[in-house]
């Protein structure tokens, strides 16, 4: 059975299959990248906050593990953005995806270089603001997503973007198998973008105590934190999201809240700890059941994605 599948996502990036391993901070680093490219869909690294130099480092890194596409998740809000998107244009990346702002005052630059530009948006509102900026296409992200979430849901937010712009829409957002890219494709999307369940990858750095949470995790064990200070973000829930929301019950300033959260998601993720660390995942948590490298992975989305769809010869 022949499981790749033509959109216009695939075109645009070059790639077998639709779909993107989300660019997550400390998580989303070159031995993950190359391995999601290399096994036909297309991989991340996560920016973040990371010095530039560390960046640019870990391109060339993942250069040396794949020849396919990959690309780098800029986080515009980072004081080290500037820079950031400067070494994607000099190390010849071809694909960028944004967060955490408007990569207007990049466009150019980028546009120049050839180098696709994919924006994360959580509204219609950003979709057709990003496409009037001259974005190739916008992953429509719901609030099942983990991390830093918006208010809708991936199911309401999907098919209203479609029907707002007309360059290609990537579904993010509790989707985790080859159900939620069948589900996806019906909204309207060209692909997919996920990223917890590439947490527990074969290939992903992350710590193993972090992994195990993940894959013991129920439907009913990610929370939000943050909703009062307008920074929600999904995790699974412990020792640090039930203290964060106890103090964020009494009213707690935004200070004292981010000081509970400073460099916790780098506890959870490098060093393990999952008790008082930001253990990031989205609602598909629960249906994450086991570490498998991303090959495998992409192998069975694909293959229950075109049993759905009526794909299969």
């Amino acid at each position: 059975m022949d499981l790749g599948m033509r959109t216009r996502l695939t075109e645009l990036l070059g790639i077998q299959y639709p779909i993107i391993q989300g660019g997550m901070a400390w998580v989303a680093e070159y031995h993950l990248a190359a391995a999601v490219s290399n096994a036909g869909g297309i991989g991340l690294i996560g920016a973040a906050s990371a010095p530039p130099e560390v960046v640019r480092e870990q391109v060339r890194k993942c250069k040396e593990l794949t020849d396919k596409p990959f690309g780098v998740n800029v986080m515009l809000l980072n004081p080290n953005a500037e820079e950031v998107a400067k070494i994607v244009v000099e190390e010849g990346v071809p694909v960028v995806t944004t967060g955490a702002g408007n990569p207007g005052k990049f466009m150019a630059l980028w546009k120049e270089a050839g180098v696709k530009v994919i924006p994360v948006v959580a509204s219609v509102a950003m979709a057709k603001m990003m496409e009037r900026a001259g974005a190739d296409a916008v992953v429509a992200e719901g609030m099942e997503s983990g991390g830093h979430i918006g208010s809708i849901t991936t199911m309401a937010l999907v098919p209203q973007v479609v029907d707002a712009v007309s360059i290609p829409v990537v579904a993010a957002g509790g989707i985790g198998d080859g159900r939620g890219l069948a589900a996806a494709m019906m909204l309207g999307a060209e692909g997919v973008q996920m990223g917890t369940r590439f947490v527990a990858a074969k290939e992903s750095i992350v710590h193993p105590n972090y992994k195990e949470r993940l894959i013991k995790a129920s439907d009913i064990d990610s929370e939000v934190t943050g909703m009062s200070t307008g920074h929600p973000v999904r995790s699974l829930r412990n020792k640090m999201t039930k203290e964060y929301l106890r103090l964020e019950k009494e009213g707690a300033d935004f200070m004292e809240l981010e000081k509970l959260t400073l460099g916790s998601l780098r506890n959870a993720v490098i060093d393990g700890d999952v008790v008082n660390g930001t253990v990031m995942a989205g609602q598909i948590a629960g249906m994450v059941k086991q570490e498998q490298s991303c090959s495998e992975m992409i192998q069975e989305i694909m293959e229950q994605a075109k049993r759905l769809l009526g794909g299969a010869k």
